[in-house]
């Protein structure tokens, strides 16, 4: 076989092996409590490993992962929730000590093209609230959502009559 038609291949098999990719990382406050939302695609049913942490005075700290070991100043205010193709983290009592570069980290098992990675700046005065309907929206199937808002709509229809 042409080495040139060798490299192709193994570069068509890696690229078709990407299990997943962060479409979106985003930040917002929650009362007095930092969440970070890594949005994902995934294309495989294979376990998800996830590492967030923090860069400030350009050093790298962890603060929830299932990768490396979270550095205990965050670990007893931090936890992280996982829905579909959605990793939370949440921060409790965040500060203005707490700003700086929040980076999500994801890889699924037997993924060999290496973690998907982002970073987003968070900084407490520039940081928008969460939005209780969009967690609503986020977390709910649209089926549940329908049937949740059924009665409310025959309300509506009912006073219009």
């Amino acid at each position: 076989m042409n080495p040139t038609v060798g490299i192709a291949v193994i570069l068509t098999v890696l690229q078709a092996a990407h299990c997943q990719m962060i479409k979106d990382l985003s930040a917002c406050l929650l009362g007095q409590n930092l969440r970070v939302d890594c949005h994902y695609e995934n294309k495989t049913s294979n376990p998800l490993t996830y590492e967030f942490s923090i860069t400030k005075d350009n050093r790298k700290h962890v603060i929830q992962s299932t990768i490396n070991v979270p550095e205990n100043i965050y670990r007893s205010r931090s936890n992280v929730t996982m829905h579909k193709n959605l990793v939370c983290l949440h921060l409790q009592s965040f500060t203005t000590s707490d700003e700086g570069v929040y980076m999500c980290e994801l890889k699924a098992t037997n993924d060999y093209t290496g973690n998907q990675i982002r970073n987003i700046t968070v900084i407490k005065d520039k940081l928008e609230k969460c939005a209780g309907f969009s967690l609503l929206i986020q977390n709910t199937s649209w089926l549940l959502l329908l049937l949740l808002s059924l009665p409310l709509l025959q309300a509506v229809d009912f006073v219009s009559l």
